[in-house]
C-alpha cells in the first residue's frame, strides 16, 4: 500500500509546508495531494511543490472539471509531467452545484457524464493518434453551438504524445464510483471504512467489466486524517467538525451525497439528525452527533498504540486488494513517521 500526503487548500494566506513535505518525501512517501475551493487553486501549489521536490508525486485531489475544459487540464498535466521527469498526477472531481453555480457560473450538468467525456477528451490529448474531436452533452470539439463562429477545427496537441498520467476522480455515490472504475485510474472517496468496501464493491466491479480491468488496475485512495494524542476525545473534535460541514452542510437538505453515503455506512440515523442541527445553524451540536463509531472507522485517533493497532485493519484491507492508497490529513510530523514505519 502507498502512502500520499494531503496538503489541501489555504485558508486567507496561501502557505505550504515545503519542509514538512520534503522530510514525508524522504520518510518513503509517495505522492502529495493539492485542492481548491473557491480560493486558492490546486495546480499552482503543485507545480511549487514539484519545482521543490525530487522523488515524490504531486497530484491535485481535486481540480475542479467545471473550472476549466477538459483541452485546458490536459495541457496543464502534460506540461508539469514533462517539467517533474512524470511526477504528476490528475485528480478530478464535480464539486457540488453551490460551487459549481455560485462560483464557476455554468451549470452543474450531469456529474458521472462530465466525467466520462472530460476523460475521453483529456486521454485523447495524451495519446495524440489523431486530431480531437467529441461530441457529448457536456464538451463538443470542435465547438458546434448556434453562437460560435464555425471556424473550430480538430487540433492535436503540440506536445508530445503522453499516456503515463495517471487520472483519478473523486466520487462516493454509486454511479459515480461505477464512472470512475470504467475511465479512469483510481477513485478519491472522501472518507472509507477498511471494513466496509462492499459499500463500493458492486459499483467498482461494474465499472471494471465494463473496461475489462481488474482491481490491480485501479488504485481506491481515500483521505485518512489522523491526529495522535493521548487525550482522545480531543483527538477526535477537530475531525467531528469537518465531518459534520460535509454530512450537514455541503449541499442542500435533499442533494447531499455525503449525507446519503454516511447512511450507506450504517449511520442513517446519526446522518439525518448531524443534517438536520447543521442546517437549523447548531453546528457545535451537530458536531457533537457524529458518532465516535465512525470517526474511529474512517480516520487515526488517539494514543500511538492505538493507531498502530487500527492500522492493521488497513493493511488486511490492503491485503485483500480493496485498498491502494492512504492519502494522510496530519500536521504531525511523527504520526506521519509511525504510519511511514507501520505500512512502508
Amino acid at each position: 500500500m502507498k502512502l500520499g500526503l494531503l496538503s489541501g487548500y489555504s485558508g486567507k494566506i496561501v502557505e505550504l509546508d515545503i519542509e514538512g513535505i520534503k522530510l514525508a518525501e524522504s520518510m518513503g512517501y509517495d505522492s502529495v495531494w493539492t485542492a481548491e475551493a473557491y480560493g486558492s487553486d490546486a495546480v499552482t501549489p503543485a507545480a511549487w511543490i514539484l519545482a521543490n521536490t525530487t522523488k515524490i508525486k504531486v497530484g491535485t485531489a481535486i481540480m475542479q472539471m467545471s473550472a476549466r475544459s477538459p483541452a485546458c487540464t490536459a495541457m496543464t498535466a502534460m506540461t508539469l509531467n514533462q517539467l517533474s521527469n512524470g511526477r504528476f498526477i490528475v485528480g478530478l472531481g464535480a464539486s457540488g452545484p453551490q460551487v459549481v453555480e455560485g462560483w464557476h457560473g455554468v451549470a452543474y450538468g450531469k456529474p458521472v457524464t462530465r466525467v466520462k467525456e472530460y476523460v475521453s477528451i483529456m486521454k485523447q490529448i495524451f495519446a495524440r493518434k489523431a486530431p480531437v474531436e467529441h461530441e457529448g452533452f457536456h464538451y463538443s470539439l470542435p465547438y458546434n453551438g448556434s453562437d460560435g463562429t464555425g471556424l473550430g477545427k480538430p487540433l492535436k496537441s503540440i506536445l508530445q504524445a503522453d499516456t503515463s498520467i495517471p487520472i483519478y476522480t473523486a466520487s462516493i455515490t454509486p454511479k459515480g464510483l461505477e464512472a470512475s472504475a470504467e475511465v479512469a485510474d483510481g477513485v478519491f472517496p472522501v472518507w472509507m471504512d477498511p471494513e466496509r468496501f462492499d459499500v463500493f464493491e458492486a459499483p467498482i466491479n461494474q465499472g471494471l467489466d465494463k473496461a475489462g480491468k481488474t482491481m490491480q488496475d485501479y488504485d481506491v485512495a481515500p483521505f485518512v486524517t489522523c491526529v495522535m494524542g493521548d487525550d482522545l476525545a480531543h483527538c477526535r473534535m477537530p475531525i467531528k467538525g469537518n465531518m459534520a460541514l460535509y454530512i450537514g452542510g455541503m449541499g442542500a437538505r435533499d442533494k447531499n451525497f455525503y449525507n446519503d453515503y454516511t447512511k450507506a455506512l450504517g449511520y442513517e440515523a446519526a446522518a439525518a439528525k448531524i443534517q438536520d442541527l447543521y442546517l437549523s445553524g447548531k453546528k457545535d451540536q451537530a458536531m457533537a452527533a457524529v458518532p465516535d463509531e465512525l470517526v474511529d472507522a474512517v480516520h487515526l485517533v488517539g494514543p500511538a498504540g492505538r493507531i498502530k493497532e487500527r492500522l492493521q485493519v488497513w493493511k488486511e484491507a490492503a491485503s485483500r486488494g480493496q485498498v491502494g492508497s492512504m492519502l494522510i490529513a496530519s500536521n504531525q510530523m511523527e504520526a506521519l513517521e509511525l504510519i511511514a514505519s507501520e505500512i512502508l
